[in-house]
């Protein structure tokens, strides 16, 4: 139904006034609920309302996207350094993990930063973080 595409906005204009259509509608996936007769003010600010909701939906799915094609362009080896950072572990640490050496962590953490663009390293935890929410919620979990 509507509901699994928050992407297309719907606004529900109806005659009659009732809490079971109101309900539907809203589980349809209706971001207004609009009683007849209305203005035609009232129905642009609900259009424009519907418009910028849709447009950040959309911007989020964007970035959602491209934060997936980051990490899906790490290497295998990449990933598993960005865990153990993300995680809390010195590069030391990290190296004794994977019987690398400390340099060859710096050197995969490096790529790590690039590849996500990540500016900081709050913000890679942020967006592990982030990975690990959406895939969770892919997998029903």
């Amino acid at each position: 139904m509507a509901a699994d595409r928050m992407d297309i906005p719907i606004i529900f204009v109806t005659a009659y006034d009732d809490i079971s259509s109101t309900v539907e509608a809203m589980k349809a996936g209706a971001l207004e609920f609009l009683l007849k007769p209305l203005s035609e003010g009232v129905l642009l600010s609900a259009i424009q309302n519907a418009l910028q909701h849709s447009n950040e939906v959309l911007d989020k799915k964007e970035a959602e996207l491209g934060l997936r094609d980051c990490h899906a362009s790490l290497s295998r080896r990449e990933k598993e350094v960005m865990a153990l950072v993300v995680s809390g572990l010195t590069n030391r640490q990290i190296g004794t993990e994977l019987d690398i050496s400390e340099i060859t962590v710096k050197a995969h953490r490096g790529k790590v930063m690039h590849k996500m663009r990540a500016g900081s390293l709050a913000e890679l935890v942020r967006m592990a973080a982030h990975l690990s929410a959406t895939l969770h919620e892919g997998t029903g979990g």
